[in-house]
């Protein structure tokens, strides 16, 4: 996958006009990629029953025989090189079935649980071809052991070095995060662990429910269920996005078909050879994933259809009961860009379908004054990219890159190679401020949910007229990177919201409440203004100067002394004037698309 991703992204470079209508960034994968004479989508009018089978073709064909010792070819030559590539093979690629080639078979059958012959038949070898990882144990070394130290550091499990050596450090590690995964404690990365550990899902060991402290309607419908993960669906993931390329179809050959085919034949939908030919059994398994999923049976492997059966873990398999075709549904969220505050907010629908209630908070970095970010309300298009590349600004990388106009889009801070452990902490720490070329940067975690819930239609508003809110931007505030790390230090589970009420005045006696407290009375003085007309921001316990702007103001109104000071006499005060009659003004988000 590595040697794929390289290939990828420097054809990305050469080509220079490739994903180029967006000023700053490039999709590394997951970009659209569809050639010039096919309609993407295009509804496939073949007929399978007029098609031949996959074994009767002859141009492309590798045939799906058995092979064993003494057997020789180009099929043995292609065995050979896949166990190479698998760490199983080390001999000359000479495609002819030796010692050598049997034993590799062997090693592979033993460790993904199937029969040690060391004859390649049609099941191991389409096990061979769909594998995507190896067995890792106590003792073994390379980059895949670096690859799997540095996710099991970024999930928590793993604080020792990157050193490609699979010692107790790494086993104790993979230990636990089987144990927190549900899957069996065996401390070796054996390909279900490896499965698991590289999904989106996979669950770190210091994961918590996060707090809310604003009732929310049920948006579990649009929401990443993190526990559902591919680990427990029985669905094998790949340990990377695999891109899109191009749409396959009825005629289609080569390599990427042999690869479509291995992954139906995974997945059970698929019983013909792994012959790199698209025709009648690859045509009947493609409509039968689409039917099953929930789409439009084209017998067409576009985009859409590529993500279902490569990159979904939520893809249903063939003895499952089907996925309805989905009913239109409202845009569940809209987001609103604060370039004044510096931060992200997604808003999810309340009871009249209007965009007021928060859903998530993010701190972000928009673009420089001499870059700005593209004010304006905008529609997003679904597009996006587990990781992108920015030719223009110095080869530099992000990951979690969602497409917001042709010019800008979320994504994560800058990375400065296309591997976890190459973050640039100078992006991090500049998160708060205008730092981009006008994109919106955000942490690895935040980019990854909008990346993960954010989809086609959302409108994304960015506004440069929002009011100064201190207290937002301080309850935002990210804690530092570890040393020598890109990982954020741990924080304390946030405290439970203290409950509200207006007649429930609190009771200071001689104390103040003043600049920079941080306690349940400035709650209740934040909601109290609030409900008066004099504050509109962020209601978080901590009083900084916009709370105090407001107390003055109150004072103002009142005939008093504007110490901007809350002593429990302007306490009571509060409790006894009436709220207004007329809400003020809230900035708030542009609605969605008419209709939402």
């Amino acid at each position: 996958m590595k040697r794929f991703l390289s290939f990828l992204l420097a054809g990305c470079l050469l080509a220079g006009t490739w994903g180029m209508s967006l000023g700053e960034t490039v999709p590394v994968d997951g970009g659209e990629a569809v050639p010039m004479e096919e309609e993407e989508g295009a509804e496939s009018q073949v007929d399978p029953e007029d098609l031949p089978d996959e074994d009767e073709l002859l141009e492309e064909t590798v045939e799906s025989r058995t092979l064993q010792y003494g057997d020789e070819g180009d099929d043995v030559l292609d065995l050979q090189t896949r166990l190479q590539e698998l760490k199983y093979y080390t001999g000359n690629l000479s495609g002819r079935y030796r010692e050598g080639t049997r034993d590799a078979v062997r090693r592979f059958q033993e460790e993904y649980g199937l029969e040690k012959t060391g004859v390649a038949d049609p099941e191991t070898q389409s096990r061979i071809y769909s594998a995507r990882y190896r067995m890792l144990r106590q003792g073994t070394d390379g980059d895949e052991v670096k690859k799997l130290q540095t996710r099991l550091m970024e999930l928590g499990y793993y604080k020792g070095k990157i050193s490609g050596n699979y010692l107790g450090g790494t086993k104790d590690a993979v230990s636990e995060f089987q144990e927190k995964n549900g899957l069996t404690v065996t401390g070796a990365a054996d390909p279900l662990t490896q499965q698991a550990l590289f999904a989106r899902t996979a669950v770190g060991k210091n994961d918590l429910p996060e707090a809310t402290g604003t009732p929310v309607p049920d948006l579990s419908a649009f929401l990443v269920d993190d526990e559902d993960t591919a680990a427990n669906n029985g669905v094998v993931m790949s340990d990377s996005y695999i891109a899109y390329t191009k749409t396959l179809k009825s005629g289609s050959s080569g390599q990427t078909v042999k690869q479509l085919q291995a992954r139906m034949t995974e997945l059970g939908y698929y019983t013909g050879p792994v012959s790199g030919n698209f025709a009648r059994q690859t045509l009947r398994a493609v409509k039968a994933v689409q039917g099953q999923n929930g789409m439009k049976q084209t017998g067409q492997v576009d985009e859409e259809t590529w993500n279902v059966i490569f990159n979904d873990p939520r893809i249903v398999l063939p003895d499952a009961t089907p996925k309805p075709t989905p009913v239109p549904t409202p845009v569940p969220f809209a987001i609103t860009v604060d370039v004044t505050n510096q931060v992200t907010t997604v808003y999810g629908r309340d009871e009249e379908g209007a965009y007021t209630i928060p859903v998530r908070r993010m701190l972000c970095s928009t673009g420089t004054k001499a870059n700005p970010s593209d004010v304006g309300d905008w529609v997003l298009n679904g597009r996006h990219a587990n990781w992108c590349v920015f030719p223009k600004w110095g080869n530099s990388y992000a990951r979690y890159w969602t497409r917001i106009n042709s010019n800008i889009a979320f994504h994560s801070v800058i990375y400065t190679a296309v591997s976890l452990d190459a973050m640039k902490t100078s992006s991090y720490k500049a998160l708060g401020t205008r730092a981009s070329h006008g994109c919106i940067r955000l942490t690895v975690q935040d980019a990854k949910w909008v990346y993960d819930n954010i989809g086609e239609g959302t409108v994304v508003s960015i506004r440069e007229d929002l009011p100064s809110d201190p207290e937002l931007r301080k309850a935002l505030q990210l804690p530092n990177l570890k040393k020598g790390t890109s990982i954020p230090v741990e924080t304390p589970v946030p405290t439970p919201e203290p409950e509200y009420r207006a007649d429930e005045a609190p009771v200071l006696g001689n104390r103040q409440l003043k600049k920079n407290t941080d306690s349940p009375e400035v709650f209740w003085v934040q909601n109290r203004l609030k409900e008066l007309g004099y504050y509109n921001g962020y209601i978080g316990g901590v009083m900084l100067d916009g709370t105090v702007k407001a107390v003055k103001q109150f004072q103002k109104d009142n005939r008093l002394y504007q110490s901007g000071k809350v002593t429990q006499q302007l306490i009571d005060l509060m409790a006894e004037k009436p709220e207004e009659t007329v809400a003020p003004e809230t900035p708030t988000p542009t609605p969605g698309p008419e209709g939402a």
